[in-house]
């Protein structure tokens, strides 16, 4: 799946893949050394994070309902965890520097398509 930010005209991701149900989700990224370039994590349904365990920091995208990021965490390191996001409907992990790379701020409307 590609996951691009419409707002700016800048691509995310080339290669995300979803966590879907509370097993996939609660597992994530754990067991993983790293998310190579273009790849990304997408958290649905999904409020907020962790990163207990794993081996890597991230960059994590707070998305609503419609697709529009309503926060951004840049550089999320190992063995922290997000606070819950109200208003919040999915999210999306990134490899660090992908949101600066991008531009990508709250308001910013992000599309998904296979």
């Amino acid at each position: 799946m590609r996951i691009k930010n419409e707002t700016r005209d800048t691509l995310l991701a080339d290669r995300a893949f979803e966590a879907r149900g509370f097993w996939p989700r609660l597992v994530g990224l754990l067991g993983r050394s790293s998310l190579e370039p273009g790849e990304a994590l997408l958290l649905d349904p999904c409020t907020s994070v962790h990163t207990a365990f794993m081996r890597f920091a991230i960059d994590v995208v707070y998305l609503d309902r419609d697709g529009n990021v309503v926060k951004v965490s840049p550089n999320l390191k190992p063995f922290r965890a997000s606070g819950v996001l109200r208003g919040g409907r999915s999210v999306v992990e990134l490899p660090v520097g992908v949101i600066q790379a991008t531009g990508t701020v709250p308001g910013d409307q992000i599309s998904f398509d296979s």
